[in-house]
């Protein structure tokens, strides 16, 4: 009985998610089709950019509340510049886009890599001033406007699809999820494959050990922090490749989004425990009660109310699990 009640208690996001989807699947047809699975892996998408970045922050016994706001410099950034590159192809536009990402998410990254790991800045705090810092450029950047005038050839990582047939001619399969998932896999070999991904989870666990241990958990946190804002670079310029333009307001509160997938995956909030394959079934659960709630036609306001309650309910199962362990 106790291996079952462990196995249950491991696995209980695998299981909620199985009765969202049986729950909305029943509420709605429209839910369970196949033009509904593959938007809902182009919904997923930004959220499981940010979340897979988020968990090694959080894995390392921090947060990070600026991805939003890194996200939407990212995206206005790499629209100013598709714009004065309107003939380029689409190898070359998808190189901007990534190009972009990369070099502001260094910059945001390094930024709260240094005042955290260096200065010993609370990362609440630190992270809270890139939110801000990152938003007023944004608006600043644009001139408080979208920046529209991106060529079609920009929409290619967002909103090109594979596998086009007669009944879908626009195509089936997505860029946008084939991109995430190789980035995905990417950052979950990273993070439980690598010396570095090890140190990770040491440095979370405790840092004073982990120090001790030989680890430079300074170079540890502040690569943890360089990851987590490049990939919400990344996820932001993918959104703005979706929308063909770059907005200053996007990607606004989806901080939260992302730490309460993030948590529900069972990444610990106090560090040292977690993983981004985990976190990815937080993403899923997010994903299916936004696209189950709207096609049920229930009020959008609603939405962030389940998300502040599963935020807190994955908290309290946390603090459990954790008195459990003691």
């Amino acid at each position: 009985m106790e291996k079952v009640k462990s196995f249950a208690t491991r696995n209980i996001i695998v299981f909620v998610l199985i009765a969202l989807c049986l729950a909305f699947g029943l509420g709605s047809k429209a839910f369970i089709s196949a033009q509904n699975i593959v938007n809902l892996t182009t919904q997923m998408a930004i959220n499981a950019m940010l979340s897979a970045g988020l968990t090694f922050v959080i894995i390392l016994g921090g947060i990070d509340i600026s991805v939003g706001s890194v996200a939407a410099l990212a995206g206005v950034t790499g629209a100013l510049i598709a714009r004065a590159n309107p003939e380029a192809s689409v190898f070359t536009a998808s190189l901007i886009w990534v190009g972009s990402a990369l070099v502001v998410g260094l910059l945001c990254g390094a930024f709260n890599g240094l005042m955290i790991a260096k200065f010993k800045v609370v990362p609440m705090i630190a992270t809270l001033a890139m939110l801000n810092i990152g938003r007023g450029l944004c608006f600043v950047l644009s001139g408080g406007s979208s920046v529209s005038g991106v060529k079609s050839a920009y929409s290619f990582l967002g909103a090109a699809r594979l596998l086009k047939t007669v009944d879908k001619p626009t195509g089936w399969i997505p860029i946008i999820t084939i991109f995430v998932i190789i980035v995905v896999f990417i950052m979950h070999t990273l993070l439980s494959k690598t010396v570095f991904g090890r140190h990770v989870y040491a440095t979370g666990s405790n840092t004073h050990v982990a120090h001790l241990s030989g680890i430079n958990t300074g170079r540890t946190i502040f690569l943890g922090h360089v990851i987590c804002a490049v990939m919400a670079a990344l996820g932001g310029v993918l959104n703005a490749s979706k929308l063909q333009n770059g907005q200053p307001g996007a990607c606004d509160g989806y901080e939260m989004y992302a730490i309460a997938a993030t948590v529900l995956g069972g990444t610990s909030l106090s560090g040292g425990r977690g993983s981004v394959s985990r976190a990815m079934i937080g993403v899923a659960v997010i994903a299916v009660i936004n696209n189950g709630m709207n096609l049920m036609h229930i009020n959008s306001y609603w939405q962030k109310v389940v998300i502040g309650a599963i935020i807190l309910m994955a908290v309290i199962l946390d603090m459990a699990q954790k008195r459990r362990k003691a």
